[in-house]
């Protein structure tokens, strides 16, 4: 049976507090920060936004990302055996999220590996007067939605190179690879994006846009669609519910003050956004300006405002190759401290589940996410499968484990109380009654209500007019293949060294779970 030191040493661990938090900063501060915050604020009451959302952070995001923490530093393991620890019959949850980071691993690499090849276009404006043709013609080759097997070559060769770096990175291990990775990686994020914001603010008519963004529209308060979008992103944009903090708390000392860490990340993350939001819509009031529009008629969000709007942009402002290289530098940094992330919970969880080392792991894990990947979005048609699986794995995976899994961690298993009482040992917010009643009630009925909402409209209008077909096979699809593997998993055996139980010698033994 394996002890609880052994285990460390054998999983690996983050050198210090710091290091573990940059590495959670880094997953965190993702894509999404960049290039769909902005755009949400703005579309749901402008400055009057931040109210719900700061709302949302302090009643589902933050303590959602504290129950995350719990699980995974006081029972020592991936998603899965955490989970299994926590009670035998909630292993499958931790499978789920196992599934889920698979698929965004393989289509996740694809949009850095755009981002890649972007910043190199940015230096000579590549994509000459027509940005969105070069996109979607020369760049991607996209034609008519479907699937197909002919390679783009343009993607390949950034795709394949970025696979590369995560197969070495994770192979160095979780202080050598990960933790080193953000150490050097974050501050380099904050400091090339942070150029790019100053670079925006002084450009002719970013007043313009920065006027547009946080101009109040308190009226919008009232409506319950703009507080499911604050929730909506606040829950997105904070990497919770889907293994990976879980997956990094795990590697925390014993000893360390996991609520304080978790104000900082959660702090880090929205101030990131809100730096986020000045740049982008600074950058959007030039471009306005510079055409003569208003700047609803520039604003966009996703893959349209980082490789059409932003580009256009680029080719109009002055010194436009600087700021090309640093607005797609920093999508490739966001992205490649988040897609390590996510694919570390995969990586862990095959560690623990066969005990393999992890170079060993990560080849068996990397390998076949590589080629999938490869296979699947090198092609002309890799945009709308990306586009349709990264759509329904957001709604009906991640949204719909994170729900089931507070509901049964509050309610069926009644946990709350021993995980609260583990990081109220050291930390420096204590959790409380309106811990659990946040976690058991408050935020599962505003992502459920999140998630109905999105169901509903997906049953009523086909996702941005997708064949039927598409989105039956590769979207639908996806999210039942990650609860059916799910349910998989949970037959292959633990091995004999790997023990469902862990010593917790730093809880009061009044909080130890007993009775497994």
């Amino acid at each position: 049976m394996t002890t609880t030191g052994d285990e460390t040493q054998r999983r690996g661990a983050f050198t210090s507090r710091k290091v573990f938090i940059l590495a959670a900063i880094g997953s965190a501060v993702g894509l999404g920060n960049i290039w769909r915050f902005p755009y949400v604020a703005y579309e749901n009451g402008g400055g009057a936004f931040l109210i719900p959302y700061l709302i949302a952070l302090l009643t589902a995001g933050l303590p959602f990302l504290l129950l995350d923490y719990a699980i995974g530093h006081r029972h020592r393991g991936s998603a899965p055996l955490s989970f299994a620890r926590l009670h035998r019959r909630t292993e499958m949850l931790g499978w789920w999220q196992v599934g889920i980071c698979f698929l965004i691993a393989i289509y996740y690499a694809a949009v850095i590996a755009w981002a890649l090849r972007y910043t190199i276009f940015s230096v000579d404006q590549s994509w000459g007067e027509d940005p969105e043709g070069f996109l979607f013609g020369d760049f991607l080759q996209a034609g008519d939605p479907g699937v197909s097997t002919e390679v783009v070559l343009g993607v390949l060769v950034p795709l394949l190179l970025v696979w590369v770096a995560v197969l070495v990175i994770m192979s160095l291990g979780v202080e050598k690879g990960v933790g080193r990775l953000s150490l050097y990686l974050i501050p380099v994020l904050v400091i090339a994006f942070g150029a790019l914001v100053l670079r925006a603010v002084t450009l002719d008519g970013a007043a313009l846009g920065l006027d547009a963004l946080f101009s109040p529209h308190w009226a919008s308060l009232t409506e319950p669609s703009v507080w499911a979008a604050a929730f909506g992103q606040i829950f997105f944009s904070l990497s919770i519910g889907f293994g990976i903090m879980i997956t990094y708390a795990s590697y925390v000392d014993r000893r360390s003050d996991m609520t304080g860490s978790g104000l900082v990340v959660g702090f880090a993350n929205s101030g990131f956004e809100l730096l986020a939001g000045i740049g982008v819509f600074a950058a959007l009031g030039f471009m306005a300006q510079a055409q003569g529009v208003a700047v609803d008629e520039v604003a966009t969000q996703g893959l349209g405002l980082a490789f059409v709007v932003f580009p256009a942009l680029i080719s109009e402002a002055p010194a436009g190759a600087l700021i090309g290289v640093l607005f797609f530098g920093s999508l490739v940094i966001a992205g490649l401290t988040s897609l390590v992330s996510v694919i570390e919970v995969v990586i862990s969880a095959v560690r623990d589940k066969f005990e393999l080392s992890r170079l060993t792991a990560s080849l068996a894990v990397g390998g076949p996410a590589a080629i999938i990947s490869l296979v699947l979005f090198s092609t002309t048609s890799g945009v709308y499968v990306l586009d349709i699986v990264d759509h329904f794995i957001n709604q009906y995976g991640i949204l719909l484990v994170a729900v089931v899994s507070m509901l049964v961690v509050a309610w069926a298993l009644r946990a709350l109380p021993g995980l609260a009482a583990h990081l109220n040992r050291f930390g420096s917010l204590r959790l409380d009654r309106t811990w659990f009643a946040l976690i058991g009630l408050l935020a599962p009925l505003a992502l459920a209500y999140v998630l109905v909402d999105a169901f509903v409209t997906d049953l009523q209008t086909p996702y941005e007019g997708y064949p039927s077909w598409m989105l039956n096979v590769l979207g639908w699809g996806s999210a039942v293949a990650v609860i059916a593997f799910g349910a998989l998993a949970t037959l292959v055996p633990w091995r004999q060294e790997t023990s469902l139980t862990v010593a917790d010698d730093d809880a009061d033994p009044l909080t130890k779970e007993t009775g497994r």
